[in-house]
């Protein structure tokens, strides 16, 4: 395997883009970045950044501090994800911008080093809260290997990572090595184990079926790892049946922990979306725009009946009751359950939080 660096050595330099007037900031340097490759409706682009270990701001209750996206968009290209508001602050306003121009971070690694040494004892770091950090370009770019790389000569750390892809196997090497010394747990986000569904809403995501193998080799290797079963879409993915049969396959590939939570619809996100909506369950375009007309989060009576749906799932698979409460922890859980990493239990924010300030700062993320 080639060596992990630093820089991007592996894509030719196609094009250096004319500065639009009047960008300032993130905008400016988006707009300044070098485009090193092309394929499938997708640009990518090198993307100098200042910091790489952002603080996260949030007031929903989430259980790390700091966060690290080694890549701003994502080729998945799911429907429903919330991110997409992060291209607007480089001045990229059309919605699906997100999953066709993807920036890949430079000197990432070489940025770690530096600001883990400012960390505090008692933070938790979450890998890919808004961004995948094994989507494709991976394979090549490998900032994600070479942040791992970085981890592993850390001590005392409390990671988690969130994935949909069967990428991460590649660094089970890394993994191992970081959990000697550190607290790390792998996260599937497994939405769907319906196939053709999986298809259209989470177009270029790996098959679920695959996903869970790689579960089962996550966990095979001894990492710790489990399921996301989020978002619980309304009318699509919110019956037992479907809760369940998801379930089934992650204890069956020995998952140490479930977690499920409603959809969670940003107005940046709404258009993509709805047009979602529109042509695979045109019947259900009413009800959408009615339940998330005012708010991004499903009301509280949908909410508690989904909390009670996920919690009868897990007693029944043998992860027990509340799982999920915890926030990230220095030992393995003794009832297999899991913190609440990137889905806590959604509940509609007492006060308007600013655009963007649910993952990690803007000129930096």
């Amino acid at each position: 395997m080639a060596k992990t660096t630093d820089t991007l050595p592996l894509f030719p330099i196609l094009t250096q883009p004319e500065l639009p007037p009047a960008l300032q900031g993130i905008a400016r340097l988006a707009a300044q970045a070098i485009v090193v490759d092309q394929g499938h409706n997708v640009e990518f682009r090198a993307f100098p950044v200042r910091s790489i270990l952002n603080h996260t701001n949030s007031r929903r209750g989430f259980g790390f501090a700091r966060s690290i996206n080694p890549y701003r968009g994502c080729e998945f290209g799911c429907h429903y994800c919330y991110a997409r508001y992060t291209h607007e602050y480089m001045e990229l306003r059309d919605p699906h911008a997100f999953e066709q121009q993807i920036f890949v971070k430079e000197n990432t690694a070489w940025l770690l080093r530096q600001e883990l040494r400012t960390l505090r004892a008692d933070e938790a770091i979450a890998i890919g809260t808004a961004t995948d950090p094994y989507q494709p370009i991976e394979r090549d770019a490998q900032v994600t290997r070479g942040l791992l790389e970085v981890l592993a000569d850390q001590r005392g750390l409390r990671i988690g990572l969130v994935t949909k892809s069967t990428l991460v196997v590649r660094d089970i090497d890394l993994l191992q090595r970081i959990a000697r010394h550190n607290s790390i747990t792998i996260n599937l986000t497994i939405t769907t184990l319906d196939t053709r569904l999986a298809r259209i809403l989470e177009p270029r995501a790996p098959r679920p079926d695959l996903r869970l193998r790689t579960l089962d080799q996550l966990r095979h290797a001894g990492v710790r790892a489990g399921v996301l079963c989020c978002p619980l879409l309304p009318g699509i993915t919110d019956t037992y049946a479907a809760l369940d049969s998801v379930a089934t396959g992650a204890r069956q590939a020995r998952a140490c922990f479930f977690h499920a939570n409603p959809l969670f619809l940003k107005p940046c996100s709404k258009p993509v979306f709805e047009e979602f909506i529109a042509k695979n369950f045109p019947e259900l375009l009413v009800s959408y725009r009615e339940r998330f007309q005012d708010h991004a989060f499903v009301g509280a009576v949908y909410r508690k009946r989904m909390a009670q749906l996920v919690e009868t799932v897990k007693t029944k698979h043998g992860w027990g009751r509340n799982a999920g409460q915890r926030v990230l922890r220095q030992e393995p859980l003794r009832d297999g359950n899991q913190m609440k990493l990137l889905y806590p239990a959604a509940q509609a924010p007492k006060r308007a939080a600013r655009p963007g300030a649910d993952v990690s700062n803007a000129l930096n993320g």
